[in-house]
């Protein structure tokens, strides 16, 4: 049994309160003192359960990208064919970035070094991806609706490949590795295409 305890909730808020200042100022207008006056917390306290804004920045996305993938998770194995399990994983990545736009500035700020546990994050979100597509392939495979498929694994981590190709050829400024948000539309049609084109290479 998981006891949650007081330190555990005080966490949260304060988890809670950082994701809505990076959320509406990002990460660089946002202050410790800010966040925790939002909290009516002394900036001690703040300082005691995470060392340093970016500690606390990292802190929040894994609890961002956590409610990400239990938004994947909660529609496994619900899709009616394959088309449909790709072009939702393209559509909640894409609401998931709109809505979360400001809170990624760290990447445009930071994108030459960003920290290893942000990589971390970065690679348990895109392999949970990989896992959703090819138990998606696999299920229709099962059913003899798409030729065989020896290697969907590698197949799909090439397809994510290929569409954050996509992304860089779509951005207004391909010197920089996060997406301006005047491109996010764009990039999530053209991928739709090419998500298209990939799964009718597969149907028999």
């Amino acid at each position: 049994m998981i006891t949650v305890t007081d330190q555990d909730i005080k966490k949260e808020k304060i988890l809670d309160a950082a994701h809505q200042r990076f959320l509406h100022f990002g990460y660089s207008k946002t202050t410790m003192n800010e966040i925790a006056g939002d909290l009516s917390l002394s900036k001690a306290l703040l300082y005691y359960y995470f060392p340093d804004k970016s500690q606390l920045y990292v802190a929040v996305m894994r609890k961002v990208a956590n409610e990400y993938l239990n938004i994947l998770k909660s529609k496994a194995n619900t899709f009616n064919g394959l088309k449909e399990v790709f072009e939702f994983q393209i559509n909640t990545q894409h609401d998931f970035l709109v809505n979360n736009y400001n809170f990624f500035d760290f990447f445009r700020l930071n994108e030459q070094n960003l920290p290893d546990m942000i990589w971390e994050i970065v690679d348990h979100v895109r392999q949970s991806e990989i896992d959703l597509l090819v138990d998606a392939i696999n299920v229709e495979a099962g059913k003899g609706k798409l030729k065989a498929v020896n290697n969907p694994g590698e197949i799909v981590s090439l397809l994510l490949d290929a569409l954050q190709g996509v992304r860089v050829s779509s951005s207004s400024n391909r010197k920089v590795m996060f997406h301006n948000k005047e491109d996010l539309d764009e990039i999530r049609a053209k991928r739709l295409l090419l998500t298209d084109i990939f799964i009718k290479g597969l149907i028999n």
